[in-house]
């Protein structure tokens, strides 16, 4: 299964450390994800990446860094659920109903559907769906290798993911819980936990 990591939703000191080291250690996607703040900031951490890794980050909401980074593609959400005029690229989007899903999937190169499961970074984010309903949704084909799961995903539930037969995972909390970012001195931890997720999703 594919493997696509979100970003925490606020910037830290040495983040773009961090995300290297993870394309480093075999992370498919990225997606670079910062409602709310600042898109300089964005550019800034994008300025430290390797160039090298330009072509497997997705930007959400501040699509211009797509052209001018050279980036895999943008992706579209609540916030910003219309690509720019004239767009031609690289394009997903998250949903959070499974008939818009179906309706929709087609125009996309993925998509996200959301939450599979109670999410670890929301307190208040629980499962939108029942194990019957994405079981029905995995016969009728609507789920299939263009959808990924997010919310809640663990290196622990992962083989629930594969046999409803999604073609990834979105990861978030599993990953950043592991690093606070006012106070962790290192990211071994982090890395050690990509390692068991990145094993969990091959």
């Amino acid at each position: 299964m594919k493997l696509i990591l979100l970003t925490p939703p606020d910037f830290f000191v040495e983040e773009d450390k961090i995300l290297t080291a993870l394309f480093e250690e075999g992370l498919d996607l990225l997606h670079l994800r910062k409602p709310g703040t600042e898109p300089v900031y964005s550019e800034r951490l994008l300025t430290l990446i390797p160039e090298s890794y330009h072509s497997q980050i997705v930007v959400h909401d501040y699509f211009y860094l797509k052209e001018e980074f050279n980036l895999r593609g943008i992706h579209l959400n609540s916030r910003n659920p219309n690509p720019p005029a004239n767009y031609k690229g690289h394009l997903s989007k998250s949903f959070h109903d499974i008939d818009e899903l179906k309706a929709e999937k087609k125009n996309f190169n993925y998509v996200f559907l959301s939450p599979i499961f109670d999410s670890i970074s929301k307190s208040d984010y629980t499962a939108a769906f029942s194990m019957d309903v994405l079981q029905q949704a995995s016969e009728r084909n609507i789920i299939d290798k263009k959808v990924m799961a997010l919310g809640g995903i663990t290196a622990e539930n992962m083989s629930i993911v594969r046999e409803l037969g999604f073609g990834g995972v979105v990861v978030l909390g599993d990953l950043w819980n592991r690093f606070n970012i006012h106070s962790t001195l290192d990211y071994k931890e982090l890395l050690n936990q990509f390692r068991k997720l990145r094993k969990a999703a091959d």
